[in-house]
């Protein structure tokens, strides 16, 4: 039997969130940083971490900020995640 991965642990206990234990939460948001502060190390293929080094420094971005860009823009075009809609009478602070 398989225990269930960080990110289904974290998705059940905000389907339950009532029920969960605060030490269980606890546990839980640890090991979640502890994953998101090692994802410095995810390495790509040379072509591709030339891309992402250099549209990082066109855009002023480190590495790290650039896929977290990356695959949220991805994750949004592919419905994963909701796209973040523009009020058209919203202020836009000289930004379209």
């Amino acid at each position: 039997m398989t225990s269930p991965d960080t990110a289904t642990l974290l998705e059940d206990a905000a389907d339950r969130i009532a029920d969960v234990s605060r030490a269980d939460l606890q546990i839980m948001l640890r090991r979640a940083a502890l994953r998101l502060r090692n994802a410095g190390g995810l390495s790509m293929e040379d072509d591709v971490e030339d891309a992402l080094r250099d549209l990082a420094g066109e855009l002023g971005k480190t590495r790290n900020d650039m896929i977290r860009f990356i695959v949220r823009e991805w994750m949004e075009k592919n419905t994963y995640l909701p796209v973040h809609v523009l009020d058209e009478d919203g202020e836009v602070d000289g930004e379209a």
